[in-house]
């Protein structure tokens, strides 16, 4: 028996990652047909992971431009997805988090009268202008799903709050969990793009990219990054540099040439997978990150004000200190030189989930589709 088709649309590696494991375990179940459509919103970071997990997708809109903007990012996944839709006539459109594609998708499955399922659902700071333009992505979002697959408790008391259907949410995890401890190995050998760097020294592995930090706050933090690695001697900083020149301008201006600070180009996530498992802090304002370092027992230092991940807040297992070169040094130094305040987030437990997410997932779509074909033959 057909049970029908899953569209699964994404457009970033970060997506591309997490949407990996739920596309394997619903390609396991043999009555479901998996059609993956990719924006390439994100075309340079977005390949690499596509062949990492043996990912085909069905159409491309290759969508990525210079100095492309939000409004065209939207416009070109609406354009790009109608017609596809139409073609496909997919009973479930299946996205994840909080891009532009996200959104767009969900609002083209809508205009399609398409249900939508939403991966990494119910995430929320309640500051629709940080992070921008994802606080807003993902609650809009929320407004057009059918089927919320929440990471956790408190991404469920989001959207409950929100006058969502008790029984349109599932608490799953987090599918960047199964993502990672699928790909982290033991024996794994770093190539030639990490060579120069030290790993008998503690690494302070750092990304940056959020529109929030761009200008001042971005030059606060590498100031702050400077001046870590000369009252640490025994640390190196490794910072694979987002391919936004607004980034790339400033970090190499003030970091180019600097004793201990590596600035490499964006890493396949394989190999960036591993240098995190290689260090010994991380600070970022990425948000799957504050998910993924935990799982690996390193602390995490959030350059932002606020998050949408209150539950590793919670549990210990990062600190907010914004873009703040003062609240930086001094949290950074505390972990450097404090062996139990490392240790305290170190093995502090990990709120994101057990590597089963996408397994629950796929299970709560193939018993949806069953009770669709059921309402369908009534």
């Amino acid at each position: 028996m057909r049970l029908g088709k899953v569209m699964v649309v994404f457009g970033t590696r970060p997506e591309a990652i997490k949407m990996a494991p739920v596309i394997s375990e619903l390609q396991k179940v043999k009555d479901i047909e998996t059609v993956v459509v990719v924006t390439a919103q994100h075309r340079e970071m977005l390949d690499q992971v596509l062949d990492l997990f043996k990912i085909k997708p069905q159409h491309d809109l290759n969508l990525m431009k210079r100095q492309q903007d939000l409004f065209s990012i939207t416009t070109g996944v609406l354009e790009g997805l109608r017609s596809i839709i139409e073609e496909e006539q997919p009973d479930m459109v299946l996205v994840h988090g909080d891009t532009t594609t996200t959104f767009a998708a969900a609002l083209a499955a809508f205009y399609c009268r398409v249900p939508v399922g939403h991966v990494e659902a119910g995430l929320r700071t309640r500051n629709k202008y940080s992070p921008f333009p994802e606080e807003m992505n993902r609650t809009l979002t929320g407004r057009l799903t059918e089927l919320h697959f929440a990471p956790t408790d408190t991404a469920r008391e989001n959207l409950l709050a929100e006058a969502t259907a008790m029984f349109k949410i599932w608490v799953t995890g987090n599918t960047v969990i199964d993502a990672l401890l699928q790909t982290v190995k033991p024996d794994y050998q770093f190539g030639a793009e990490f060579a120069g760097i030290d790993f008998s020294k503690r690494l302070l592995v750092v990304t940056t990219h959020r529109r929030e930090n761009w200008g001042n706050p971005m030059r606060e933090i590498y100031r702050a990054l400077i001046d870590l690695t000369e009252k640490f001697p025994d640390t190196e900083v490794v910072f694979p540099v987002h391919m936004n020149p607004i980034v790339r301008d400033v970090a190499y201006e003030m970091m180019g040439d600097r004793e201990r600070i590596h600035l490499l180009e964006p890493l396949d996530y394989e190999p960036f997978a591993h240098l995190l498992n290689a260090a010994y802090l991380v600070l970022t304002d990425s948000g799957g990150l504050q998910e993924e370092a935990p799982s690996l027992g390193k602390p995490v230092l959030v350059l932002r004000d606020t998050t949408e991940r209150p539950e590793a807040l919670q549990a210990g297992t990062v600190k907010l200190v914004g873009a703040v070169y003062d609240k930086i040094m001094k949290e950074a130094s505390l972990l450097l030189t404090e062996a139990g305040e490392y240790e305290k987030m170190a093995r502090a437990i990990n709120p994101y989930g057990d590597g089963k997410a996408a397994r629950r997932i796929a299970k709560v779509i193939t018993d949806f589709l069953y009770v669709r074909i059921g309402t369908t033959n009534f």
